[in-house]
């Protein structure tokens, strides 16, 4: 019986299945116009985000641009774009890190950008592109860690939100300066911190623009741990990650898509979009090893 549910489930089409990572939040009937906006984008060029595997089903995004403390520049939008859609479809990956190059983070975009891309429309199509793609980084079937060292500013704080994890190193600093610029996060951060954290808390650090360094970060919530002191973060960041990322790709990668169904559905939809991915491990070469192995008892 359970390999026939397995196969079973195995013959339903991907679209039948609620986990639908790859929908943008926008297309054209909200006049987003991506290919417009991507060629708006790549007049800013400079930087890059670079992507690398490891055996364990680890990946390594590198937002790479120190000379701006790893500020997005146009192109680097379009990268971190073609590297979430790469992580849609690697199927043995378990995990994912992203961090900032040289011990920063991340400092938002690229000031020289934003002055060119002034006007509201501007703004609007930049909101949109970035909130597609970081939407997507968070459903990816991955769990995913933000490792801050130095500072997480405006947009950078932002994009931590849209991991699953936040690690920090002791001198550190998160920091939704969006107030100070005379804007409000248009990355999505603001509606994923109140998922973080709860309005009031949200509210607290968007309004007062504080710094939040890690044992305030620690005591409210935003993070999971404050990394020892070391030479090698990013190797501290892996061990730490690694225990939520043993075992087979694919049943890391359902325990994901399940979780990210009950907080993004409403409870019958989440109830069946989980009833369809058990479906696609029941009877599976995991499930039948555990069981005869008698995991469940061990």
């Amino acid at each position: 019986m359970p390999g026939f549910l397995w196969k079973s489930f195995h013959r339903l089409p991907k679209s039948m299945l609620l986990w639908q990572r790859m929908m943008s939040l926008y297309n054209h009937i909200h006049g987003f116009e991506e290919k417009e906006i991507k060629n708006k984008l790549q007049q800013f060029t400079g930087g890059s985000v670079n992507f690398s595997k490891t055996e364990d089903g680890i990946g390594i995004l590198t937002l790479n641009n120190p000379q701006l403390m790893n500020a997005f520049t146009g192109t680097m939008m379009i990268e971190l774009q073609e590297k979430v859609a790469e992580l849609e479809n690697w199927e043995n990956g378990k995990g994912l890190i992203i961090h900032g190059a040289e011990n920063t983070f991340c400092s938002g975009s690229d000031l020289n950008a934003v002055r060119l891309l002034s006007s509201p429309q501007d703004g609007m199509d930049m909101c949109m592109f970035m909130q597609n793609t970081l939407t997507r980084l968070m459903r990816l079937p991955l769990i995913t860690v933000a490792l801050v060292q130095g500072k997480a500013l405006g947009g950078g704080a932002e994009l931590t939100t849209a991991c699953d994890f936040r690690l920090m190193t002791p001198e550190s600093e998160i920091r939704f300066v969006h107030k100070q610029m005379g804007l409000v996060p248009g990355w999505g951060g603001a509606a994923r911190l109140v998922q973080i954290l709860g309005s009031s808390p949200a509210l607290k650090l968007l309004s007062s623009a504080v710094k939040v360094q890690p044992e305030h970060a620690l005591r409210i919530g935003l993070i999971e741990a404050i990394l020892p002191p070391s030479d090698e973060p990013l190797e501290e960041t892996r061990t730490w990650l690694k225990q939520h990322t043993k075992g087979p790709a694919e049943v890391i990668q359902a325990v994901k898509k399940v979780v990210v169904a009950g907080k993004e559905l409403q409870l019958e939809a989440a109830l069946r979009s989980e009833m369809k991915i058990f479906g696609t491990v029941w009877g599976g070469p995991a499930n039948l090893e555990a069981l005869t192995q008698r995991t469940k008892h061990k």
